[in-house]
């Protein structure tokens, strides 16, 4: 690479380089700059990805302050390897509703300042499956969809009654997202779309006729029904009537509702197409799906579908262990989890100490940072965990294993949601923590472990899947 000048440093700066990859063979490094690709600007990661697929590239990069130009011949669509610290060099799109059920709303004071940020930006739902609403798009982006087909998107809808929808994201210019996702149609885009609902305000006819609206739009290839998030602090600071969990009764009529739909789309096309999440099933006490009634888990990143993949993991995983294929140390673990899905995970664990001899412990641990009614794993903070494994075990140790879920991380392994990092925790309660999404995850590394100096320690590494990779790589920042 020729450096012959020095240049003002732009903003595309490379984060890291793929080991192997045809970036890493021509020397690019992370803090490389990325200036434009064949001569053409970019103004973003996802232009970057559009103007790389050719078999012939030139990159103009900056390194070390100094401009140069790297070729590559490669294979059409071979990827570069390139990661780029921003997702949207000239900043993120910020959202221009006022939803009264918005969860950054209800974020105690204190915590890190991305978490705050409203995004409401196309690129990162394209790029990592964030919700969007399509309220804030100019022409320039409409004109940008088309030119660079980005599919799939997805998209929140709530309800496609053009006024509910307008009191629902708090916005009287939101403009019909009915028309909107027609005109994704003729694009060629696909949307998985999103329907949180607040019971009293968009549940039942106005979700009945949300769905058959949604279902008549050819765009639409998924849509996930999703419960308000509400945390006590939310509850009382907006005190807004849809602002509270669903009770019992109201999460059974949710499931038997979008049953009745799902019969219909699986007579019709063959698919289910509309999903309850986990929630609604888990409050309801209802049976979970079998996994093809999930159409390949198109939001399984949105909550729904990853109790099933739980108990079909301790299955498969069940077979294994009878096969031979599989044991594990008759240990002792503990496995710390949201109050939710803790009833899941004592159930499945009783056969898998009938199989194995492992004893486990389950602790369920109460949300203090939103509130209880926020009771899922992956919004848990660290330090709910420490005093969840630390506090009223009446003089017990701790078992010489612990698990906390996946989840409970940003996308790099690297922080709670309160900073506490995976390293502070093991010092405040003197033991090791590994962090698995499955019970297979959980067993391996029992297995692994044995006969080994550093055994009780299993990095978190990076996560599965990209969904929300925008706002924890700040956290992570």
């Amino acid at each position: 690479m020729t450096r012959p000048r020095r240049t003002r440093v732009p903003a595309g700066s490379i984060n890291a380089i793929e080991p192997g990859s045809l970036a890493d063979q021509a020397g690019l490094q992370a803090g490389d700059q990325v200036v434009s690709v064949n001569g053409e600007p970019i103004r973003d990661p996802v232009d970057f990805r559009f103007q790389t697929t050719d078999d012939f590239i030139e990159l103009e990069v900056v390194a070390d302050g100094e401009r140069g130009v790297v070729e590559f011949e490669k294979s059409i669509d071979e990827p570069l390897g390139v990661e780029f610290e921003d997702d949207a060099f000239d900043g993120t799109r910020i959202c221009n509703n006022k939803c009264f059920f918005c969860f950054l709303k209800g974020l105690p004071k204190g915590l890190r300042r991305p978490l705050y940020v409203k995004d409401d930006d196309y690129r990162l739902s394209f790029l990592h499956g964030n919700f969007v609403t399509l309220t804030n798009l100019a022409d320039d982006d409409w004109q940008r969809l088309e030119t660079q087909r980005l599919s799939p998107l997805h998209v929140s809808v709530h309800a496609t009654d053009p006024q509910l929808r307008r009191q629902l994201l708090g916005n009287p210019r939101a403009p019909d997202v009915r028309e909107q996702l027609r005109r994704l149609a003729t694009m060629r885009i696909e949307a998985h779309t999103q329907v949180v609902l607040c019971p009293g305000v968009n549940d039942g006819a106005a979700l009945d006729q949300t769905i058959s609206d949604l279902l008549e739009i050819d765009s639409v290839v998924s849509i996930g029904v999703v419960p308000v998030g509400s945390s006590l602090e939310g509850e009382e600071r907006i005190q807004n009537d849809g602002m509270r969990a669903h009770t019992h009764a109201e999460a059974t009529r949710v499931v038997r509702q979008i049953r009745r739909w799902q019969r219909q789309t699986r007579a019709e096309r063959g698919a289910s197409i509309v999903f309850p999440s986990d929630e609604f099933y888990l409050t309801a006490n209802a049976q979970i799906p079998s996994a093809r009634r999930y159409d390949g888990f198109p939001q399984w990143e949105n909550g729904v579908g990853m109790t099933r993949t739980l108990i079909d993991d301790w299955r498969s995983t069940r077979r294994k262990i009878r096969a031979g294929r599989l044991s594990a140390p008759a240990e002792s673990v503990l496995i710390a989890s949201g109050t939710l899905i803790a009833p899941t995970l004592r159930k499945l664990c009783r056969e898998v100490s009938d199989l194995t001899g492992a004893q486990f412990e389950i602790v369920p641990v109460e949300n203090t940072l939103f509130g209880e009614r926020v009771n899922v794993s992956g919004l848990i903070p660290g330090r709910d965990f420490q005093t969840a494994l630390t506090s009223n075990r009446a003089g017990r140790p701790l078992p010489p294993r612990i698990f906390l879920p996946r989840a409970s991380l940003d996308y790099f392994g690297a922080k709670f949601l309160d900073d506490l990092t995976p390293q502070e925790l093991e010092s405040a309660i003197n033991r090791p923590v590994s962090f698995v999404y499955t019970l297979s995850d959980l067993l391996e590394s029992l297995q692994e472990d044995v006969g080994r100096a550093d055994s009780g320690h299993r990095q978190p590494g990076t996560a599965q899947r990209s969904n929300g990779r925008s706002w924890t790589t700040s956290v992570a920042g």
